[in-house]
């Protein structure tokens, strides 16, 4: 064969697309592709025509990546066939390309290859986005390096809605064009929520034009290590006209320590016996300070971020400094709380929250807001990030019978790697298996492969990525019934792998051996 099939029955499993599609159907009729003849278009019956920035954009992109090798050329001439066009036609049901992917968005698609012509239909621009992807994916070249296309059927969506991946930027500094690539590499695996955690401890790289001074002291450094205004509208283009939403997290009151640098009493001053030791802990909350200025910097955020949702952390809040504190303490029994720090916490959560349901933004936590304080707005999306799968699967039982919507990220810390094809596990993870209701179930609404920065920069991202991050993407997106062999996805993960490797992508090897068009000088 010209490429990699393995066919199946009806149900239409075919290697060629990754993450797998709904239903496909595939025949060994092929057509040849010519480039000089080859051309985007939209149906006649399309509520989108030419000057759609999101699909006039893709067409542009997508003809690159499907004839990678192909330079212009002027005139076309062949003396042995005479050469047919080729059409990919895309119909989109509802108009609006001038938006940005949220929650709410159709992702779903459906495409038809046959002789001359491809046709994709969606009701939006972010299924039409999905199903360009496919064909991308479907075409494939001889070794005399012509291009073909199968005779294929194919009727797509997502399983979940949220699939996202998390970048640190905090730990070390990830240079834009690091970014960039990621949010490309998301578009191909059909991943369309970018988590961006982008403060934390060790530095605080956001350029604030309302606190200029949180990046200008606690930043690596206050020009080469810093996102700019620029920069960050630049990454919500690219990942806009790419179907992917930007979730910022600034995440308190924990995780804060480069905060203090450049904004005065935002932490709270630790104690040693009754003097102050000169070490600061967490955000301070027995301040009114703290909270108008935390009501700032977020009024900012939602103005810089167009997403619904931001994530507001809530994680890893060590209480040790607040209870050195006399300050602190002097609070908590003004307030009943007695020595317990987690209704401190809750306390601060829910002023935060307050913050951002002002905003009209959905607020994301990680699960230590529930579980020190349940009784935490209804639309609060809840993320897993703890135990075994024994001890998330009970606190997914336990979130969602308390009504919460739920993503999982647990098993998908992709930092966390080991020799070997450990490209599995995160493949035979099932965000759905707990004790619970059908109801229960369908509140979990996706997950998300995390990247923390420990010991990941620009040098590692990528291989430590890809695939591994791959494999979550189908867990997000394909059928469960039809993904459960990890060896028959193995040969499909290994062909998208080289198909990444051809785009640019530096992902890291599955198994001995070579891909057809490797280069090595990437």
């Amino acid at each position: 064969m010209l490429c990699l099939f393995i066919v199946y029955s009806e149900a239409g499993q075919v290697c060629g697309v990754w993450p797998l599609p709904q239903r496909m159907v595939q025949s060994s009729e092929i057509y040849s592709l010519i480039p000089q003849l080859f051309t985007f278009g939209y149906t006649k019956d399309s509520a989108v025509q030419s000057g759609c920035s999101v699909l006039d954009a893709a067409f542009k992109r997508y003809f690159s990546i499907i004839f990678p090798d192909f330079t212009y050329k002027k005139g076309f001439s062949n003396s042995w066939f005479e050469p047919e066009p080729f059409t990919v036609s895309v119909g989109v049901k509802s108009g609006g390309c001038d938006g940005y992917p949220d929650e709410g968005s159709d992702e779903s698609y459906s495409l038809s290859v046959s002789a001359f012509q491809a046709v994709i239909r969606a009701e939006s621009v972010w299924g039409a986005l999905r199903g360009l992807e496919s064909f991308s994916q479907l075409v494939y070249q001889d070794d005399y390096d012509a291009y073909y296309v199968n005779k294929t059927e194919i009727e797509d969506f997502p399983r979940f809605p949220f699939r996202g991946l998390l970048l640190d930027t905090s730990r070390h500094y990830l240079p834009l064009n690091a970014i960039i690539k990621t949010l490309d590499a998301m578009a191909y695996n059909k991943l369309n929520v970018f988590h961006w955690h982008i403060v934390d401890d060790p530095s605080f790289p956001y350029q604030s034009f309302t606190y200029p001074d949180l990046s200008d002291k606690g930043a690596f450094h206050p020009v080469t290590h810093i996102y700019t205004q620029k920069d960050v509208k630049k990454v919500i283009a690219h990942a806009r006209l790419r179907g992917i939403r930007v979730v910022p997290e600034f995440d308190s009151p924990g995780h804060t320590k480069s905060w203090g640098k450049g904004q005065p009493d935002v932490l709270t001053p630790c104690y040693q016996g009754d003097v102050p030791s000169g070490s600061f802990g967490p955000v301070n909350p027995i301040l009114d300070s703290t909270f108008k200025f935390m009501t700032n910097l977020f009024e900012e955020v939602n103005s810089v971020f167009p997403d619904s949702h931001v994530h507001i952390g809530g994680d890893e809040v060590n209480f040790h400094c607040w209870d050195s504190n006399p300050n602190v303490r002097a609070f908590m029994k003004k307030k009943g709380f007695h020595k317990d720090y987690t209704r401190l916490e809750s306390y601060y959560m829910e002023n935060i929250m307050n913050i951002t349901a002002t905003l009209n933004k959905t607020a994301i936590v990680w699960q230590d807001v529930f579980d020190y304080h349940e009784k935490i707005p209804k639309n609060t999306i809840l993320e897993i990030w703890k135990g075994v799968p024994a001890a998330y699967r009970a606190e997914m039982s336990k979130m969602t019978k308390a009504g919460h919507r739920v993503l999982l990220s647990a098993p998908w810390y992709i930092n966390h790697i080991s020799y070997g094809q450990d490209w599995r596990q995160a493949y035979t993870v099932q965000p759905r298996n707990f004790s619970g209701t059908d109801e229960q179930k369908q509140l979990v609404i996706g997950g998300e492969v995390c990247m923390w920065g420990e010991y990941v920069d620009a040098t590692n991202l990528h291989p430590r990525l890809w695939p591994r991050s791959s494999a979550a993407a189908e867990r997000l997106w394909s059928d469960e019934e039809q993904t459960t062999s990890v060896d028959q996805a193995f040969p499909r993960l290994q062909d998208f792998r080289c198909k990444l490797i051809r785009r640019g992508i530096k992902a890291e090897p599955l198994f001995v051996g070579h891909c057809k068009y490797e280069y090595n000088g990437l």
